[in-house]
């Protein structure tokens, strides 16, 4: 739906996260429904791509930092998944979201790194496995991620993820093939 980036303007820095739609059996998925320079940009996407807010079923957020989670509320009847619970109306399931099978094609895995809450949606298709991120910002890294606690425990979820998708979907950029990740 949106492809996200980081830039440095004049005027300061400028993020976008990369935000997904995905429709498996009767979920109808936002990934990481956060910054973007316009809403209705948004939301337009979404309604060319045949979907209205009310139709999203979940939404899934990567991490709890404002630019993947600031727009979640366009989409009113859906539940919301984080790393420990998902989230319904106002009804609060505690639960690990690791292996969290969403549809027959999607299910979410713990992959800290980027903060020790991360978590990765796995996508089935027929081209092979995608897996939207935060593991990478974008397709050329940074190698180093600046506000990563434990660069080993990144590390160790990159290898996860490579070892489980074909296409790494990263939370500020464009798709790339997960055999062309730096590590």
């Amino acid at each position: 739906m949106h492809e996200g980036y980081i830039r440095q303007d004049e005027d300061g820095q400028h993020v976008g996260s990369t935000v997904g739609l995905v429709r498996d059996a009767d979920l109808v998925l936002v990934v990481d429904p956060g910054l973007v320079a316009d809403r209705s940009a948004l939301l337009t996407a979404l309604r060319d791509l045949g979907t209205a807010p009310e139709d999203v079923t979940d939404v899934v957020i990567s991490h709890h930092h404002p630019d993947h989670t600031v727009n979640i509320a366009l989409f009113p009847r859906a539940r919301v998944h984080d790393h420990w619970a998902v989230y319904d109306g106002d009804l609060w399931t505690s639960r690990d979201a690791d292996g969290v099978q969403l549809s027959p094609s999607v299910r979410l895995l713990r992959t800290p790194g980027h903060t020790p809450e991360d978590i990765s949606t796995l996508v089935g298709t027929a081209d092979g496995v995608l897996a939207f991120t935060h593991a990478w910002w974008q397709p050329d890294g940074p190698v180093d991620d600046p506000y990563a606690p434990d660069a080993g425990v990144l590390k160790r979820s990159r290898q996860l993820l490579l070892a489980a998708a074909d296409t790494i979907v990263p939370g500020h950029g464009a798709a790339f093939p997960a055999a062309d990740a730096p590590l």
